[in-house]
């Protein structure tokens, strides 16, 4: 029998990973723990450990005590998760070590498990986010990892292209879209229920992550979208940002911008998969730069306004609006919306990251490629390169 760990390190991998782990933990062939750290055990960002205990029985904890969100705290935090996972998986023996995605404190996991000697496998190597440093952890990660599930063809051939074998590389479809199919949501008077907050006529999802590389503050980017914001004739739902480097600015901002709105907005840490994408399946649009805008939201027919760089350099469908961090550039995107011409294009749009569920494949690969010298990697030259 294989051992799987999977590492989740928030909200956003783990509502994305979620089906597979119930996958893995059903498949008679494997065995599964999970690492819950990060913004999982922050109170500020809603504990969301919680959620995962409830799902899993084998959830070891890693508290990496996010007392702060500058580059030196981030920094000094990617340096005990590099300790805390060292001894974690001493303890926790896997056979294969799970991750998704681009965090810092999946960067420090993959670290420990590659001088531990411990195969990686990651989902969702080989897009690009322009306007993060997560741009330099993601493909960081690849280079540490030893199998590979994209999100897409593009992606497929990027991770061959930083030299990874073929052979391993398995384009298997966006884990947001396989989380929708199989997810039941809430119909629009269940989930204002749920919330406690009434949707109006129209409402948007609203999320801003800090844009780590743009030398231009967070504070004047959201400042510039909430002034937008102000001209919006609907209701508001804010989902807080994350960890990263100005966050807790971006976070003070929106309680601030709630509490003045009259009741026309509201602000949640985090509503769970269930409750966001039911919130997005009914939303006027989703607004801000998440990549849930550009991986899920198509899949629901909701129009996407993308702000500024952070999301630049992926793949995204037509629905998706791209416009620069400036409020009349945003108020131009809403605009967009309720032409005839985007409309009928909403009607036609094609999620570029799949549709479907892709567990079955993904354990299939999990639990029966062959590990033996999988830790040796050779270069895969492209180009005729020797």
């Amino acid at each position: 029998m294989r051992r799987i760990c999977a590492v989740t390190g928030g909200r956003a991998d783990y509502y994305l990973m979620r089906n597979l782990l119930k996958g893995i933990e059903a498949a008679a062939e494997l065995e599964l723990s999970v690492i819950a750290t990060g913004s999982h055990l922050s109170p500020a960002h809603g504990m969301t450990v919680d959620a995962v205990e409830e799902d899993f029985p084998d959830v070891h904890r890693i508290d990496l005590q996010l007392g702060g969100d500058s580059p030196s705290d981030i920094t000094k935090t990617t340096g005990r998760a590099m300790i805390a996972f060292a001894d974690a998986l001493e303890t926790i023996k896997s056979d294969i070590l799970l991750v998704l995605g681009d965090r810092y404190e999946i960067f420090a996991a993959v670290t420990a498990a590659l001088i531990a000697g411990i195969p990686v496998a990651h989902l969702h190597g080989g897009e690009t986010t322009e306007g993060a440093a997560d741009e330099a952890f993601r493909h960081s990660i690849t280079k540490m990892s030893h199998l590979h599930f994209t999100a897409a063809e593009d992606y497929r051939r990027r991770v061959i292209q930083l030299g990874e074998d073929p052979a391993r590389v398995f384009n298997v479809g966006g884990m947001g879209a396989a989380a929708i199919s199989r997810m039941k949501l809430m119909e629009r008077e269940e989930l204002e229920k749920s919330l406690g907050f009434g949707l109006g006529d129209k409402y948007i999802v609203v999320t801003f992550h800090p844009v780590t590389l743009d030398s231009t503050p967070e504070e004047e980017q959201l400042g510039q979208l909430l002034r937008a914001l102000d001209r919006f004739d609907g209701k508001i739902i804010f989902t807080g940002a994350n960890a990263d480097a100005g966050g807790t600015v971006i976070n003070r901002m929106l309680a601030e911008y709630v509490a003045n709105s009259g009741g026309r907005a509201a602000a949640f840490d985090s509503l769970g998969m269930q409750r966001y994408l039911s919130a997005v399946r009914h939303a006027y649009a989703v607004v801000g730069n998440s990549s849930s805008g550009l991986a899920e939201a198509p899949s629901l027919k909701t129009p996407t306004i993308n702000i500024g760089c952070r999301q630049a350099g992926r793949l995204r469908a037509q629905s998706v609006i791209d416009c620069e961090p400036a409020a009349e550039s945003i108020l131009a995107a809403f605009k967009k919306i309720d032409t005839p011409e985007f409309q009928k294009i909403l009607t036609e749009t094609v999620n570029p990251y799949g549709e479907g569920d892709n567990t079955a494949k993904i354990v299939e690969i999990l639990a029966n490629f062959p590990l033996k010298d999988i830790i040796i990697k050779k270069f895969h030259d492209i180009g005729g390169l020797k």
